[in-house]
């Protein structure tokens, strides 16, 4: 093997690791971007789901899909309008969550059996894969950081500890599970900050 020919494994590496930064800082900032605007995220989500599900209706009169591959992918996208109804809370327990992931296998496998018998072109596997499959959950999924910081409300029960309010009692209580959390733990892990000397 050449020098050139092991320069280009390092240079792989070096783009693995420039593309791993840029989507882990790409995620982060839209996922500040979903906890800055809830409602507006809210709408764009609406659409996605929207887009996916008519995407899937021409389906039925373009394409040879499998009944079962167009069915699952319009009950995921009905399952995913029932979680949006409590957006930004996202429920992981509740039967809409489950089945909606439960939908995204199913589909996933009736995706790539259809691909394995049907020839298609890379480019339009990748379009069925990205806009009818991942689309929809990938910004579900950036949208889990959204309910770490969203106030209370007077239908949620809160538990009372030594007569403090309801907003201290909130924040104290809750654990932040979200996306942004995940970042930041990371950060503070893997690049502890100095402390400063005050003179």
């Amino acid at each position: 093997m050449s020098f050139l020919g092991l320069l280009s494994y390092v240079s792989l590496l070096v783009q693995i690791c420039f593309m791993t930064v840029s989507i882990a800082a790409g995620l982060y900032y839209l996922a500040e971007l979903v906890e800055e605007y809830t409602v507006i995220a809210k709408k764009i989500i609406k659409w996605m789901v929207a887009l996916t599900a008519s995407l899937y209706v021409v389906f039925i009169f373009t394409e040879t899909f499998s009944w079962p591959m167009i069915l699952c992918g319009l009950g995921g996208q009905i399952l995913h309008a029932f979680i949006l109804t409590d957006f930004p809370y996202v429920r992981f327990l509740s039967p809409a969550f489950l089945g909606a992931v439960i939908l995204l296998l199913v589909n996933h496998y009736f995706a790539f059996v259809y691909f394995q018998l049907q020839f298609h072109a890379l480019t339009e596997m990748m379009a069925y894969f990205t806009l009818c499959l991942w689309l929809v959950p990938f910004a579900l999924f950036v949208s889990l950081s959204a309910n770490d910081n969203v106030l209370p409300t007077s239908n949620e029960r809160t538990h009372h500890r030594g007569g403090s309010d309801v907003v201290t009692n909130y924040f104290s209580s809750r654990k932040k599970a979200g996306l942004l959390s995940l970042f930041s733990y990371a950060k503070e892990t893997l690049l502890p900050e100095r402390n400063k000397k005050a003179f």
